[in-house]
């Protein structure tokens, strides 16, 4: 399902997430104490964004994310809870408690950070402008009048609502996955992905219908917590710090990306 919006009302809509914070249930600071004492962690991933979120042959969640999320539990001696969550409902599970934490793909933004407190990145994810092979599109200057699909209230969504010049036509969908559908299908031109997203496309579809048009972003993708969560963002840091360092988390990145982890700020 998509729907046609303006720049300005796509903007507006993006930020009404800032909102939940004030309405987030009030709760102490939660520690790792507390996480321990209850023995398992609850963190919300998406499993729609492969390889950083899948899921297996048994419907489980699966992918660098769920093996990112699988670790921190192992180092914290606590079981991991995975819950599925979507781009658009993961901030708003995690500041209405649902989850403990997010290791959701979730790059790093102004705008979310005024939502969430981010962890030292995790991860990266380069987002480009992915359409027909051969199309004229080299720049955002091109995409007058082009149809750009994009997941909904995404990193790639922002990226190309800002980018896009007046009388670009951008439909957004529930997921990667139906945006990804709609270029196939060509119910629109090209879509804003990262680049994980436009390799899984080039295996569907026959060798070189689809092409990386233009970089739109790179974004480090980092651990979410809500804001005020001291002790949580702290031992969340240790984790990052130390399995960077020790080349676990570079394991984990070739193991599902087949590349290096890339150098993270």
């Amino acid at each position: 399902m998509t729907f046609f919006t303006t720049r300005r009302a796509a903007i507006a809509a993006l930020g009404l997430g800032a909102a939940l914070t004030a309405f987030a249930p009030l709760a102490s600071a939660q520690t790792v104490a507390d996480i321990k004492k209850k023995g398992e962690v609850t963190i919300g991933m998406l499993v729609d964004f492969p390889p950083y979120g899948t899921t297996n042959a048994q419907n489980q969640p699966d992918g660098y994310d769920a093996d990112v999320a699988k670790l921190l539990a192992k180092d914290w001696g606590v079981k991991a809870n995975i819950v599925p969550v979507t781009g658009p409902n993961r901030i708003p599970f995690l500041l209405t408690n649902k989850v403990d934490l997010l290791v959701a793909s979730l790059a790093v933004t102004p705008e979310r950070a005024k939502q969430v407190q981010f962890s030292q990145p995790y991860a990266a994810a380069t987002i480009v402008l992915y359409g027909k092979k051969g199309s004229n599109i080299k720049s955002a200057a091109d995409l007058k009048g082009v149809r750009v699909g994009v997941a909904r209230a995404s990193t790639q969504d922002v990226a190309v609502t800002k980018a896009a010049p007046e009388g670009t036509e951008i439909r957004r969908f529930d997921d990667d996955a139906s945006a990804m559908q709609a270029l196939i299908s060509g119910q629109v031109d090209a879509i804003g992905c990262s680049v994980t997203v436009a390799a899984q496309i080039a295996k569907r579809v026959p060798a070189d219908t689809f092409e990386n048009k233009f970089t739109l972003v790179q974004q480090a993708m980092a651990i979410a917590m809500r804001p005020g969560q001291d002790d949580l963002l702290k031992n969340v840091n240790e984790f990052v710090s130390k399995n960077t360092a020790n080349g676990e988390l570079n394991k984990l990145y070739n193991k599902w990306l087949q590349t290096d982890l890339p150098k993270l700020n």
